[in-house]
């Protein structure tokens, strides 16, 4: 099966540079940054020394988590991407396909909380499509993109680290994808891990911004030199941005799995679905690549602004590949590019937990 058939989710990166890449109309000279596996952003040069950043992701509508929930993952997903550049999002644009079935009261609802998520976070909406399509089942119910315009010299981009860069994350892992399970199996999850569990479970879906994250570390590294590359967490997980950061950057890396960052729910959670929190969507964490000798400055500011953050690994040359230390025992990293969330979430509802 191709990767292009096989799951749901993201195409693989196979896929990526064999079909899309070699067809990305014009090439025009403004591009800095165009398409690129593993790069949240593109990036283009306005000229007098100003850029912008532009990025897209789907948006949201998951009946089972509810309306405002899904809007909060329509704003800050997008919103995610575009704080690995150091700066924060400004302007949007929304296409909306929903359901026939969706009525005007609920759309509405999820409109006003799409605004409210938005003004927030000082991101104008200024245009869009909205529509309502027959047989629309998906949870997807349409894409955004949103921009923003910095000096050119200060955007950060996802392929900018070296070997020898010290690795940090913030948060935790699998905050998304544990959250949404605890949300939408909550009979299950209560049963079986708990109240608590369960509670601290729906909590973390609120911590699945990571723009406070990367904003507060362009306050204490300098773009570039200091904080060489951030990127969000996704599908893949902590330690999928990872891999996907080295392969942007053209570097291997080594992890220490005992220092990978987990929160207790999110290992519970995660155990009752079968699913490696380390390689689930992770959205809230952001990855990033800094200069050695600044982690700990940069561990303290965080931690100043109330931001957990953990030295996890470093880049190494790109020979040295992907490697992962766990047991005291140093052996490669197998990422095939599969999130296991997904199966999960699906594998429960034909289940039929509640």
């Amino acid at each position: 099966m191709s990767a292009f058939e096989d799951n749901s989710g993201k195409i693989a990166a196979t896929t990526f540079k064999d079909v899309l890449l070699p067809h990305c109309g014009y090439n025009r000279p403004e591009v800095v940054l165009g398409p690129t596996f593993g790069v949240d952003t593109a990036v283009i040069n306005l000229g007098n020394g100003l850029g912008m950043a532009v990025s897209s992701d789907p948006l949201s509508l998951i009946p089972s988590i509810g309306l405002q929930e899904s809007a909060w993952l329509s704003v800050h997903l997008l919103a995610n991407d575009m704080a690995s550049t150091g700066f924060a999002p400004m302007f949007a644009q929304f296409v909306l396909n929903l359901p026939a079935s969706l009525s005007l009261v609920a759309f509405q609802e999820y409109w006003q909380h799409m605004h409210r998520f938005c003004e927030q976070i000082g991101v104008a909406i200024t245009g869009g499509h909205t529509g309502q399509i027959e047989g629309q089942n998906s949870t997807i119910c349409g894409g955004g993109t949103m921009f923003l315009t910095a000096p050119l010299e200060k955007i950060i981009t996802s392929n900018r680290a070296e070997p020898g860069d010290v690795l940090v994350v913030t948060k935790e892992t699998a905050l998304t994808s544990t959250s949404i399970l605890a949300i939408s199996f909550p009979e299950t999850v209560k049963n079986k891990l708990g109240r608590e569990v369960y509670e601290q479970g729906c909590e973390n879906f609120y911590r699945t911004s990571s723009l406070p994250d990367a904003l507060a570390a362009a306050e204490a590294l300098q773009h570039n030199l200091e904080l060489k590359a951030m990127h969000d967490v996704t599908e893949g997980g902590v330690v999928g941005a990872i891999c996907e950061m080295a392969q942007a950057c053209g570097c291997g890396f080594t992890l220490d799995n005992e220092k990978l960052p987990v929160g207790e729910a999110q290992r519970q959670i995660a155990g009752l679905f079968g699913i490696d929190h380390r390689f689930s969507v992770g959205a809230g964490s952001m990855v990033m690549a800094i200069k050695k000798g600044r982690e700990d400055d940069l561990v303290r500011h965080l931690a100043s602004k109330s931001i957990k953050a953990t030295v996890v690994g470093e880049m190494t040359a790109s020979q040295d590949g992907f490697k992962i230390r766990e047991n005291g025992e140093e052996k490669p990293l197998a990422f095939d590019g599969t999130d296991p969330y997904w199966g999960a979430f699906f594998n429960a509802f034909k289940a039929g937990w509640k």
